[in-house]
């Protein structure tokens, strides 16, 4: 599902004198089953955005367009937007409360007055979908560890069968090995099923492993936009707002200051390592 964000600005307390712009004039588009990474220190206004994109807040003034719908018209369905925005929100293990991991799963579609055999395949479907054995499905979601705690967490959602599917900080809190799994997991959900997905991260070198596209926020604005490439050749600009590139893009702008005549737009080792090779060898076919 295409989105397209228009002027959206959000105003908490607007008329008090706790007044505090959260977003200012923000605009983008995210494209049918495109990968899109927001990214920004807190308070830049990242969650403040992705909690309009289903509707959980409302605009001060803007729009945003969902599948050719305003969802922030005043008379929109937004029980029906929700069924098509699924919205993971951060530590969403916490949000667990059912005995089993099937009933957890369980729960969105059942609310959805969806019939009871349907719901069983829904369920397995969706465990397949995290990487859960669906033997599992008896066990209770506290006896996993974090990281499947959250995997079941993510299926509750999945089970939805949402368009859009929104993530805030997925992998906080868990530990490196837990951190790649979740992400190659939301990865793979997107390679398979093309589902549009929105990643909020503040995680630079993450975001340069799965993202098309980058939105860096900072004081409610929109400061970057573009792919990885592009964004991360403002390294200057980034530090000013708190943010910094991949330790391999770093790398490849301190070879250049030192004279070499090397590539800056390099986001990962692999690329690294040819680019390096080639400045070696004298190749200058860059």
């Amino acid at each position: 599902m295409p989105i397209e964000v228009k002027n959206l600005s959000h105003i908490y307390s607007k008329g008090t004198p706790f007044e505090s712009k959260a977003l200012d004039d923000v605009s983008f588009n995210i494209e049918d089953g495109e990968f899109t990474c927001i990214i920004g220190h807190t308070g830049s206004g990242k969650s403040t955005l992705i909690q309009h994109l289903n509707g959980i807040l409302k605009k001060t003034s803007g729009s945003i367009i969902i599948n050719n719908e305003d969802i922030t018209d005043s008379n929109m369905d937004l029980t029906r937007i929700r069924k098509k925005v699924g919205l993971v929100f951060q530590y969403p293990e916490y949000q667990l409360f059912e005995e089993t991991i099937e009933k957890d799963i369980a729960y969105g579609p059942k609310n959805l007055e969806i019939e009871e055999d349907k719901i069983k395949q829904i369920v397995k479907d969706s465990m397949e979908m995290v990487g859960l054995d669906y033997s599992l499905k008896d066990r209770s979601p506290f006896e996993l560890s974090g990281g499947q705690r959250r995997r079941v967490a993510i299926a509750g959602v999945i089970a939805m069968r949402p368009e859009v599917l929104i993530l805030d900080e997925p992998t906080a809190g868990l530990d490196p090995h837990g951190r790649d799994e979740i992400l190659d997991m939301i990865k793979g959900l997107h390679n398979k099923y093309n589902t549009t997905i929105i990643l909020v991260s503040h995680s630079m070198e993450d975001v340069a492993k799965i993202a098309d596209k980058l939105i860096v926020m900072a004081k409610g604005k929109v400061k970057y936009l573009g792919t990885p490439r592009e964004v991360f050749q403002n390294e200057t600009g980034l530090k000013e707002i708190g943010l910094d590139i991949p330790k391999v893009s770093s790398l490849m702008n301190r070879l250049k200051e030192k004279g070499f005549d090397i590539r800056t737009d390099i986001i990962n080792i692999k690329e690294a390592k040819e680019e390096i090779l080639r400045v070696l060898r004298g190749d200058n076919n860059a």
